[in-house]
């Protein structure tokens, strides 16, 4: 009997075929296009904030290992040998290069990213990233990172170099954790290496040291003190105590800061402090301001209220019609006061000068010589008016004392 033709198995290796023929075409065909395209131009892309290399080493990479990029043709450029020469720079973590077939060499360059500065007893100062790899300081940019000093042995020997002591790995798992929280990172400012090679953190609130010990069961340590800060030190205050030790897992340890030290230690002030005491200050100046204008305006709305009650203003303008109504004997107590001032001597004085009145003698002897009348009658219009002379003094004498008393 015949065996049956396996139809699906020739379709399958048919189509194979035909695809590894259309893979050849494509390199034949791309072949021939790297031998007839040139480089265009040169793209270098650098993302990220920190600006360990620039735009101009990297061109002066290229340069210095593949000469004059612009113009050549793209069989003769050799990317795999760029990436590797790029690779090899301190600050450049990842390096990708292609090319397009419009001619354009495209450059992708991903910066080392440090998250710890080491000064070393030796006077060395370097960098370690996030892989645990040490980086020299650059020229060109200096990243915002924490900063560890102190008994610190480690020493930077080539570019690129892992991290050979235990104090050196556990610094960097401290700063690795740190630098993940926001709170911590946020806090924690400095890392110092006592002479027993125990880690101490230097945070920005509080005046102490926070003893960590190593890196071991660092996340149940960091709990801890989070607990701690949060239950004890509002009620203690954040100057009470000089260290916080938290080497211990199960337990935290604290000591005392001496209270005359205290208050002979002169504090600190930053100047979130000093705008934060500025505004305090004004705004109880403000509040006693106000307060002062509010008693200032409850005392002179009284008066207000109080005022057309007096009638005092009526009875002193009764009192001035009074004496044109009765004798000068009721007018003159009036002159004798309580308040005995030097007004009395220029009221003497007014007074004594208009009673020798020339006009009215001359008048009289008109009178005398012109008229027959008898001596009765002239003598009552002399009276008569002297009484008005007097009364019109009296009236300009007690004006002129109390405009003086007001």
């Amino acid at each position: 009997m015949l065996k049956r033709i396996n139809w699906s198995a020739i379709f399958t290796g048919f189509a194979w075929l035909i695809s590894l023929a259309g893979v050849v075409v494509l390199l034949s065909f791309i072949n021939v296009k790297k031998q007839t395209v040139k480089c265009t131009d040169i793209k270098i892309l650098i993302p990220g904030a920190d600006n360990f290399i620039e735009r101009e080493e990297i061109d002066a990479i290229l340069k210095e290992d593949q000469g004059v990029l612009l113009g050549r043709n793209l069989e003769n450029i050799n990317i795999h040998k760029i990436e590797k020469k790029l690779q090899s720079n301190p600050y450049i973590g990842f390096a990708k290069v292609y090319i397009d077939m419009d001619g354009v060499l495209h450059i992708e360059v991903k910066q080392r990213q440090p998250i710890l500065r080491i000064f070393n007893e030796n006077g060395q100062d370097f960098y370690i990233d996030n892989d645990g790899l040490k980086m020299p300081i650059s020229s060109n940019f200096t990243a915002n990172v924490l900063v560890a000093t102190g008994h610190i042995t480690e020493v930077f020997g080539s570019r690129i170099d892992t991290l050979h002591t235990q104090l050196a790995r556990d610094l960097y798992k401290t700063a690795q954790y740190i630098k993940k929280d926001t709170l911590w990172d946020s806090q924690i400012e400095q890392i110092v290496v006592d002479q027993k090679n125990d880690i101490e953190l230097i945070p920005r609130v509080g005046n102490q040291r926070i003893i960590l010990g190593n890196a071991d069961s660092l996340e149940k340590k960091m709990k801890n003190l989070l607990l701690f800060y949060k239950k004890a030190m509002p009620q203690v205050g954040w100057d009470t105590y000089k260290t916080i030790n938290i080497k211990y897992t199960n337990q935290i340890v604290c000591e005392k800061r001496d209270s005359t030290a205290l208050g002979k230690k002169a504090k600190t002030i930053s100047a979130a402090d000093s705008l934060r005491i500025q505004r305090n200050v004004t705004d109880s100046l403000i509040r006693n301001t106000i307060s002062t204008v509010m008693d200032d305006r409850s005392e002179a709305d009284q008066p207000e209220e109080v005022a057309p009650k007096k009638p005092e203003p009526k009875k002193v303008e009764a009192r001035k019609e009074e004496p044109k109504k009765t004798e000068i004997k009721k007018v003159t107590p009036r002159k004798v006061e309580p308040v005995k001032t030097e007004v009395k001597k220029p009221v003497v004085v007014a007074a004594v000068k208009p009673k020798e009145t020339k006009p009215a003698d001359k008048k009289e002897k008109p009178k005398q010589t012109g008229a027959t009348q008898p001596k009765t009658a002239k003598s009552e219009a002399q009276l008569k008016k002297e009484k008005e002379a007097r009364e019109k003094e009296i009236r300009a004498l007690e004006k002129q004392y109390k405009t003086q008393q007001n």
